[in-house]
Protein backbone atom coordinates (compact mmCIF):
# COMPACT_ATOMS: atom_id res chain seq x y z
CA UNK A 1 0.00 0.00 0.00
CA UNK A 2 1.45 3.40 -0.61
CA UNK A 3 0.01 6.46 1.02
CA UNK A 4 -3.14 7.26 -0.82
CA UNK A 5 -4.27 3.88 -0.25
CA UNK A 6 -3.27 3.64 3.43
CA UNK A 7 -5.07 6.69 3.51
CA UNK A 8 -8.11 4.98 2.01
CA UNK A 9 -7.81 2.10 4.21
CA UNK A 10 -8.16 3.73 6.88
CA UNK A 11 -11.46 6.00 5.97
CA UNK A 12 -13.15 2.58 4.89
CA UNK A 13 -12.07 1.30 8.69
CA UNK A 14 -13.46 4.86 9.82
CA UNK A 15 -16.94 4.38 8.06
CA UNK A 16 -16.62 0.34 8.96
CA UNK A 17 -17.06 2.09 13.01
CA UNK A 18 -19.16 4.94 12.55
CA UNK A 19 -21.21 5.76 16.17
CA UNK A 20 -24.81 4.52 15.62
CA UNK A 21 -25.49 4.14 19.23
CA UNK A 22 -28.31 6.00 21.15
CA UNK A 23 -28.83 8.61 22.32
CA UNK A 24 -28.18 10.32 19.06
CA UNK A 25 -27.65 13.22 20.39
CA UNK A 26 -24.71 12.27 22.22
CA UNK A 27 -23.14 10.52 18.98
CA UNK A 28 -24.32 12.27 15.75
CA UNK A 29 -22.02 15.22 16.73
CA UNK A 30 -19.32 12.77 16.92
CA UNK A 31 -19.70 11.40 13.50
CA UNK A 32 -20.12 15.26 12.34
CA UNK A 33 -17.01 16.26 13.43
CA UNK A 34 -14.90 12.78 12.04
CA UNK A 35 -17.56 13.31 8.93
CA UNK A 36 -16.00 17.03 7.89
CA UNK A 37 -12.57 15.43 8.79
CA UNK A 38 -8.96 17.18 7.90
CA UNK A 39 -5.34 15.95 6.64
CA UNK A 40 -6.01 12.44 8.74
CA UNK A 41 -2.17 13.01 9.14
CA UNK A 42 -1.89 11.26 12.76
CA UNK A 43 -3.46 7.81 11.91
CA UNK A 44 -2.15 7.93 8.54
CA UNK A 45 1.57 8.69 10.25
CA UNK A 46 1.02 6.16 12.12
CA UNK A 47 -0.02 3.32 9.56
CA UNK A 48 3.64 4.44 7.93
CA UNK A 49 5.32 3.89 10.82
CA UNK A 50 3.67 0.62 11.58
CA UNK A 51 3.95 -0.29 7.68
CA UNK A 52 8.09 0.63 7.93
CA UNK A 53 8.50 -2.27 9.61
CA UNK A 54 5.92 -5.21 8.66
CA UNK A 55 3.72 -5.31 5.55
CA UNK A 56 0.17 -5.82 7.04
CA UNK A 57 -0.91 -2.68 9.07
CA UNK A 58 -4.27 -4.32 9.72
CA UNK A 59 -3.40 -4.51 13.60
CA UNK A 60 -2.50 -0.68 13.91
CA UNK A 61 -5.88 0.44 12.56
CA UNK A 62 -7.54 0.83 16.00
CA UNK A 63 -4.71 2.82 17.39
CA UNK A 64 -5.20 5.02 14.01
CA UNK A 65 -9.10 5.18 14.69
CA UNK A 66 -8.04 5.94 18.62
CA UNK A 67 -5.20 8.81 17.54
CA UNK A 68 -7.72 10.39 15.70
CA UNK A 69 -11.24 10.51 17.82
CA UNK A 70 -8.47 11.53 20.74
CA UNK A 71 -7.33 14.29 18.12
CA UNK A 72 -11.18 15.40 17.25
CA UNK A 73 -11.87 15.59 20.75
CA UNK A 74 -9.37 18.47 21.54
CA UNK A 75 -10.54 19.76 18.36
CA UNK A 76 -14.16 19.81 19.66
CA UNK A 77 -12.59 21.29 23.37
CA UNK A 78 -10.73 23.92 21.99
CA UNK A 79 -13.00 25.37 19.22
CA UNK A 80 -15.09 25.88 22.51
CA UNK A 81 -12.37 27.62 24.56
CA UNK A 82 -11.76 30.02 21.49
CA UNK A 83 -15.33 30.28 20.58
CA UNK A 84 -14.64 29.34 17.20
CA UNK A 85 -17.21 29.38 14.79
CA UNK A 86 -16.30 27.25 11.75
CA UNK A 87 -13.96 24.03 11.93
CA UNK A 88 -12.60 22.74 8.67
CA UNK A 89 -15.13 25.54 7.03
CA UNK A 90 -18.14 24.20 8.73
CA UNK A 91 -20.05 24.99 11.81
CA UNK A 92 -17.95 24.10 15.02
CA UNK A 93 -19.93 21.03 17.26
CA UNK A 94 -20.94 23.94 19.57
CA UNK A 95 -22.24 26.06 17.01
CA UNK A 96 -24.15 23.54 15.54
CA UNK A 97 -25.79 21.96 18.68
CA UNK A 98 -24.77 23.50 21.77
CA UNK A 99 -22.14 23.75 24.14
CA UNK A 100 -23.21 21.27 26.73
CA UNK A 101 -23.45 18.73 23.60
CA UNK A 102 -20.50 19.36 22.68
CA UNK A 103 -18.74 19.44 26.14
CA UNK A 104 -20.46 15.79 26.75
CA UNK A 105 -19.55 14.45 23.19
CA UNK A 106 -15.82 15.26 23.62
CA UNK A 107 -15.57 13.51 26.91
CA UNK A 108 -17.41 10.47 25.24
CA UNK A 109 -14.85 10.66 22.51
CA UNK A 110 -11.76 10.67 24.82
CA UNK A 111 -13.32 7.41 26.50
CA UNK A 112 -13.92 5.76 23.07
CA UNK A 113 -10.25 6.54 22.30
CA UNK A 114 -8.57 3.99 24.82
CA UNK A 115 -11.99 1.54 24.29
CA UNK A 116 -9.87 1.55 20.63
CA UNK A 117 -6.73 1.51 21.66
CA UNK A 118 -7.66 -1.67 23.83
CA UNK A 119 -8.54 -3.77 20.54
CA UNK A 120 -4.77 -3.15 19.46
CA UNK A 121 -2.65 -6.70 20.23
CA UNK A 122 -2.92 -7.79 23.84
CA UNK A 123 0.85 -7.69 24.67
CA UNK A 124 1.09 -4.12 23.27
CA UNK A 125 -1.64 -2.32 25.19
CA UNK A 126 0.15 -1.39 28.26
CA UNK A 127 2.89 -0.05 26.39
CA UNK A 128 0.55 2.11 23.93
CA UNK A 129 -1.77 3.12 26.84
CA UNK A 130 1.47 4.73 28.30
CA UNK A 131 1.97 6.56 25.03
CA UNK A 132 -1.23 7.87 25.14
CA UNK A 133 -1.18 9.32 28.53
CA UNK A 134 1.63 10.55 27.85
CA UNK A 135 1.23 12.80 24.70
CA UNK A 136 -2.33 13.92 26.07
CA UNK A 137 -0.88 15.23 29.34
CA UNK A 138 1.07 17.04 26.71
CA UNK A 139 -1.36 18.28 24.38
CA UNK A 140 -3.09 19.52 28.05
CA UNK A 141 -0.60 21.16 29.06
CA UNK A 142 0.45 22.44 25.86
CA UNK A 143 -3.33 23.98 25.66
CA UNK A 144 -2.44 25.62 28.85
CA UNK A 145 0.41 27.37 28.22
CA UNK A 146 -1.41 28.68 25.20
CA UNK A 147 -3.82 30.14 27.23
CA UNK A 148 -1.45 31.51 29.43
CA UNK A 149 0.15 33.38 26.50
CA UNK A 150 -2.97 35.10 25.68
CA UNK A 151 -2.52 37.15 28.85
CA UNK A 152 1.04 37.33 29.03
CA UNK A 153 2.99 40.75 28.65
CA UNK A 154 5.50 38.87 26.82
CA UNK A 155 6.72 35.39 25.39
CA UNK A 156 9.86 34.07 24.92
CA UNK A 157 10.74 32.22 21.61
CA UNK A 158 11.90 29.50 24.09
CA UNK A 159 8.87 29.26 25.94
CA UNK A 160 6.27 29.09 22.67
CA UNK A 161 8.93 26.51 21.11
CA UNK A 162 8.13 24.07 24.02
CA UNK A 163 4.21 25.11 23.84
CA UNK A 164 4.04 23.87 20.38
CA UNK A 165 5.68 20.59 20.67
CA UNK A 166 3.02 20.23 23.26
CA UNK A 167 0.22 21.30 21.96
CA UNK A 168 1.34 20.15 18.49
CA UNK A 169 4.10 17.67 18.36
CA UNK A 170 3.59 15.03 20.78
CA UNK A 171 0.46 13.46 19.32
CA UNK A 172 1.93 13.32 15.91
CA UNK A 173 5.04 11.85 18.00
CA UNK A 174 3.28 9.43 19.68
CA UNK A 175 1.23 8.00 16.98
CA UNK A 176 3.94 7.62 15.11
CA UNK A 177 5.79 5.75 18.11
CA UNK A 178 2.33 3.35 18.22
CA UNK A 179 2.71 2.49 14.97
CA UNK A 180 6.25 1.73 14.90
CA UNK A 181 5.86 -1.23 18.06
CA UNK A 182 2.83 -2.36 16.22
CA UNK A 183 4.93 -2.97 13.88
CA UNK A 184 7.64 -4.51 15.76
CA UNK A 185 10.18 -2.09 16.29
CA UNK A 186 12.79 -1.95 19.23
CA UNK A 187 13.35 0.48 21.87
CA UNK A 188 15.58 2.31 20.08
CA UNK A 189 14.18 2.33 16.36
CA UNK A 190 10.34 3.40 18.37
CA UNK A 191 12.52 6.54 19.86
CA UNK A 192 13.57 7.58 16.86
CA UNK A 193 10.24 7.31 15.26
CA UNK A 194 8.72 9.36 18.24
CA UNK A 195 11.60 12.10 17.78
CA UNK A 196 10.79 12.28 13.83
CA UNK A 197 7.57 12.68 14.26
CA UNK A 198 8.07 15.59 17.28
CA UNK A 199 10.24 17.30 15.22
CA UNK A 200 8.09 17.05 12.11
CA UNK A 201 5.06 18.47 14.43
CA UNK A 202 7.28 21.19 15.54
CA UNK A 203 7.92 22.11 11.76
CA UNK A 204 4.29 21.47 10.81
CA UNK A 205 3.32 24.38 13.01
CA UNK A 206 6.08 26.60 12.02
CA UNK A 207 4.59 26.36 8.21
CA UNK A 208 0.84 26.98 10.05
CA UNK A 209 2.49 29.64 11.04
CA UNK A 210 3.91 30.90 7.64
CA UNK A 211 0.75 29.86 5.75
CA UNK A 212 -1.69 32.07 8.59
CA UNK A 213 0.28 35.16 7.17
CA UNK A 214 1.72 34.96 4.28
CA UNK A 215 -0.47 32.11 2.76
CA UNK A 216 -2.40 32.33 -0.69
CA UNK A 217 -5.95 33.04 0.82
CA UNK A 218 -7.52 31.21 -2.50
CA UNK A 219 -5.40 27.61 -1.13
CA UNK A 220 -4.72 27.96 2.49
CA UNK A 221 -8.72 27.41 2.99
CA UNK A 222 -8.62 29.99 6.10
CA UNK A 223 -8.49 33.50 6.03
CA UNK A 224 -4.70 34.63 5.66
CA UNK A 225 -4.45 37.03 8.63
CA UNK A 226 -6.10 35.31 11.46
CA UNK A 227 -3.72 35.16 13.66
CA UNK A 228 -2.69 39.03 13.59
CA UNK A 229 -6.26 39.49 13.91
CA UNK A 230 -6.73 37.56 17.33
CA UNK A 231 -3.82 38.82 18.58
CA UNK A 232 -2.26 35.16 18.55
CA UNK A 233 1.67 34.89 19.97
CA UNK A 234 3.06 33.14 17.27
CA UNK A 235 6.91 32.35 16.05
CA UNK A 236 6.47 35.47 13.98
CA UNK A 237 5.23 37.66 16.11
CA UNK A 238 7.48 36.87 18.79
CA UNK A 239 10.31 36.95 16.63
CA UNK A 240 10.22 40.09 15.12
CA UNK A 241 9.66 41.66 18.55
CA UNK A 242 13.10 40.02 19.91
CA UNK A 243 14.74 41.70 16.25
CA UNK A 244 12.84 45.02 16.05
CA UNK A 245 14.50 48.24 17.26
CA UNK A 246 12.47 50.17 20.00
CA UNK A 247 9.97 51.74 17.84
CA UNK A 248 9.04 49.02 15.99
CA UNK A 249 8.88 46.84 18.91
CA UNK A 250 6.55 49.17 20.86
CA UNK A 251 4.35 49.97 17.37
CA UNK A 252 3.95 45.80 17.11
CA UNK A 253 3.26 45.24 20.89
CA UNK A 254 0.35 48.13 20.55
CA UNK A 255 -0.77 46.56 17.18
CA UNK A 256 -1.36 43.00 18.95
CA UNK A 257 -3.10 44.31 21.96
CA UNK A 258 -6.18 45.83 19.53
CA UNK A 259 -9.29 45.11 17.72
CA UNK A 260 -9.62 48.23 15.27
CA UNK A 261 -12.35 48.44 13.25
CA UNK A 262 -10.39 48.31 9.97
CA UNK A 263 -8.88 45.01 10.39
CA UNK A 264 -7.18 44.54 7.17
CA UNK A 265 -5.05 47.89 7.80
CA UNK A 266 -3.76 46.21 10.98
CA UNK A 267 -2.85 42.91 9.31
CA UNK A 268 -1.28 44.73 6.35
CA UNK A 269 0.47 46.79 9.21
CA UNK A 270 1.84 44.00 11.07
CA UNK A 271 2.95 42.42 7.79
CA UNK A 272 5.01 45.08 6.89
CA UNK A 273 6.90 44.81 10.12
CA UNK A 274 7.11 40.75 9.62
CA UNK A 275 8.62 42.03 5.61
CA UNK A 276 11.07 44.49 7.15
CA UNK A 277 12.92 42.22 9.46
CA UNK A 278 12.99 39.13 6.70
CA UNK A 279 10.91 37.02 9.61
CA UNK A 280 9.19 34.78 6.75
CA UNK A 281 13.08 33.82 5.75
CA UNK A 282 13.64 33.54 9.47
CA UNK A 283 10.63 31.16 10.64
CA UNK A 284 10.99 29.28 7.24
CA UNK A 285 15.01 28.52 8.33
CA UNK A 286 13.85 27.41 11.63
CA UNK A 287 11.24 25.11 9.62
CA UNK A 288 13.48 23.46 7.65
CA UNK A 289 16.00 23.10 10.39
CA UNK A 290 13.26 20.82 12.30
CA UNK A 291 12.64 18.79 8.65
CA UNK A 292 16.47 18.34 8.98
CA UNK A 293 16.62 17.16 12.74
CA UNK A 294 13.51 14.78 11.93
CA UNK A 295 15.02 13.23 8.92
CA UNK A 296 18.11 12.52 10.69
CA UNK A 297 16.11 10.72 13.25
CA UNK A 298 14.32 8.53 10.47
CA UNK A 299 18.45 8.08 8.86
CA UNK A 300 18.82 6.02 12.62
CA UNK A 301 16.01 3.65 12.34
CA UNK A 302 17.03 0.13 11.30
CA UNK A 303 14.86 -0.65 8.59
CA UNK A 304 16.16 -0.48 4.84
CA UNK A 305 15.58 3.02 3.13
CA UNK A 306 13.15 1.99 0.93
CA UNK A 307 10.75 0.94 4.07
CA UNK A 308 11.30 4.65 4.52
CA UNK A 309 10.41 6.42 1.33
CA UNK A 310 7.32 7.42 1.58
CA UNK A 311 7.35 9.36 5.42
CA UNK A 312 10.43 11.22 3.70
CA UNK A 313 8.30 12.16 0.69
CA UNK A 314 5.52 13.09 3.27
CA UNK A 315 7.34 14.77 5.89
CA UNK A 316 8.91 17.40 3.30
CA UNK A 317 4.94 17.71 1.39
CA UNK A 318 3.95 18.85 5.03
CA UNK A 319 6.58 21.72 5.14
CA UNK A 320 6.01 22.62 1.66
CA UNK A 321 2.31 22.74 1.46
CA UNK A 322 0.11 25.93 1.14
CA UNK A 323 -2.98 24.62 2.72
Amino acid sequence: MNTDELRTRFLEYLAENRFTQEPQGLYDPINYILKIGGKRMRPVMLLLACRMFKDDIEDALPAAFAVEVFHNFTLLHDDIMDDAPLRRGKATVHEKYDINTAILSGDVMMIYAYEYLAKSPSHLIPQLLNILNRVAIGVCEGQQYDINFETAENVELAEYMHMIEYKTAVLLAGAMEMGARIGGADESDAQHVYNFGRDIGIAFQLQDDILDTFGDPAKFGKKVGGDIAQNKKTFLTIKTLELADTTDAETLHQLMQTIPNDEAAKIQKVKDLYQKYNIRSIAEKEMNTYLEKALRHLDAVTVTDNRKTEIRELARYLISREV
